[in-house]
């Protein structure tokens, strides 16, 4: 599991059912091409935007039943109807990395939320679908583990991010920690930036800590790769907080030793550090 955009997510794990990791896969692959359409290149943000309004094209075809020549929608178009997925989550994905392309401020954690119950959530639902657990439960707890999951890639790479003139971070809250974009721009991690990405970070964990019963209610090895995931975003967490919030010089990853760990903690607990 590695720790940038959707690689937080389950994909195809060797823990998981082998007649699972295709359809996984298939998602996200979906979801990586059309980030990478609103993220990666020289596109300008018009042709970003009409790759990805033809992406949504392509769904609505799948949806009419009509074929598509593309072999990513070919292989969409078979798992969505073998396992019924949702159409609407999918389109849910091209709606934030829409926004992607126009919008690089959030003036509140709320606006955030917003953005990540369109980019995140829909991953995590749709891999319930794929395991027939979906219920109000398992959907509120998957939807914390992602939600967690995506803020966790949001504080790691608050530098990567300023780079392409985005933050993450959320305005109301640098202004309250007295935060502005000129830190950013210095990276060097002040007190006052400190204190902000320590704030978001234990917000974050909550979130995840919420979510993490997932992980139990699923059984065998979906809820072994569940309480993965968690404790792979708990570890990375961790890691910033030890270093003291400075992600200008060092963007904390996953070493050997803590696999053992994440995966002693995930055998034995439901993945949280402590358990």
């Amino acid at each position: 599991m590695g720790v940038g955009h959707y690689e937080n997510f389950p994909v195809a794990s060797v823990l998981l059912p082998a007649h699972l990791r295709r359809p996984i896969a298939a998602i996200y692959r979906f979801a990586r091409r059309a980030d990478d359409l609103a993220d990666e290149g020289d596109l300008s943000p018009l042709q970003r935007l009409h790759y990805l309004r033809e992406y949504g094209e392509k769904l609505k075809r799948i949806d009419h039943g009509e074929q598509v020549e593309d072999p990513l929608f070919v292989e969409l178009a078979e798992i969505v109807s073998q396992y019924g997925l949702p159409l609407e989550l999918f389109h849910s994905l091209l709606d934030a990395f829409s926004q992607d392309v126009v919008k690089s401020r959030y003036a509140s954690f709320v606006e955030l939320l917003d953005y990540s119950r369109r980019s995140a959530d829909p991953v995590g639902r749709l891999l319930l679908h794929l395991f027939g657990a979906t219920s109000p439960e398992t959907c509120r707890h998957s939807d914390m583990i992602c939600s967690a999951l995506q803020f966790i890639n949001f504080w790691q790479d608050v530098v990567l991010d300023y780079a392409k003139d985005r933050i993450y971070l959320p305005q109301q809250d640098m202004q309250s920690f007295g935060v502005t974009e000129a830190h950013l721009a210095a990276e060097k991690p002040c007190p006052q930036f400190r204190s902000l990405m320590q704030f978001q970070i234990e917000r974050t964990r909550k979130m995840l800590y919420e979510g993490a019963a997932l992980g139990r209610m699923l059984h065998g090895r979906i809820g072994l790769e569940i309480r993965m995931v968690v404790a792979g975003g708990d570890t990375i967490l961790q890691k910033l907080l030890n270093s003291g919030c400075d992600v200008f010089r060092q963007r904390p990853v996953l070493r050997p030793s803590d696999w053992l760990s994440m995966f002693w903690r995930a055998s034995f607990g439901d993945g949280r550090i402590g358990t």
